[in-house]
């Protein structure tokens, strides 16, 4: 009389379905750096034709006012390109392993950390895209609608930030006081 057994669990396996997750974080690093990439290449190729235009209509009305509006643009692009750059860094150092001559404000060690740097970028994002609107508004109440809407999303994202400070510096205070029995 056989006892049938189920099969044991296999270290294997787990690693197995570790390293198929590892491989798809890192296709959504390669990803992320593509898009922050293309998006660098296209605000290059954007300021290049936008100058170039410019250049030939200098002194004109209007040119100089076309150019800020153009600069802003462009620093909204690189913005959002950036926000894809750290978070292409912050999934590779959180799911993959620590990256290697990085700045420090690019120093991933959590996911808290990642979603507070990606809300400063975010909210610098927004106000500078606000910007770009308001310099190139033609008047009407479009306008306010439109910056109130970015405001409750910037106080949105603000409110949360703070708690997330405030829960990360609760486990550091935490992580400090267990220490110091130690």
């Amino acid at each position: 009389m056989s006892v049938s057994r189920p099969p044991p669990t296999s270290p294997r396996t787990a690693k197995g379905a570790f390293g198929l997750t590892r491989l798809i974080v890192e296709l959504g690093v390669f990803s992320s750096a593509v898009f922050s990439l293309t998006l660098f290449v296209a605000a290059i190729v954007q300021a290049y034709h936008t100058v170039a235009q410019a250049l030939h209509k200098l002194g004109e009305e209007g040119t100089a006012k076309g150019l800020m509006i153009a600069a802003v643009e462009q620093a909204d692009l690189l913005l959002v390109g950036m926000a894809l750059l750290m978070m292409s860094f912050g999934m590779q150092a959180l799911f993959v392993g620590r990256l290697e001559n990085v700045p420090d404000w690019l120093h991933i060690r959590s996911f808290d950390d990642l979603k507070q740097k990606l809300i400063g970028v975010v909210v610098v994002a927004l106000g500078v895209n606000f910007f770009s609107v308001a310099l190139g508004w033609k008047g009407g109440s479009d306008l306010l609608s439109y910056g109130a809407a970015l405001a409750a999303v910037i106080l949105a994202l603000s409110g949360y930030s703070l708690l997330l400070g405030r829960r990360g510096h609760a486990g550091e205070a935490g992580e400090d006081h267990d220490a110091s029995r130690a």
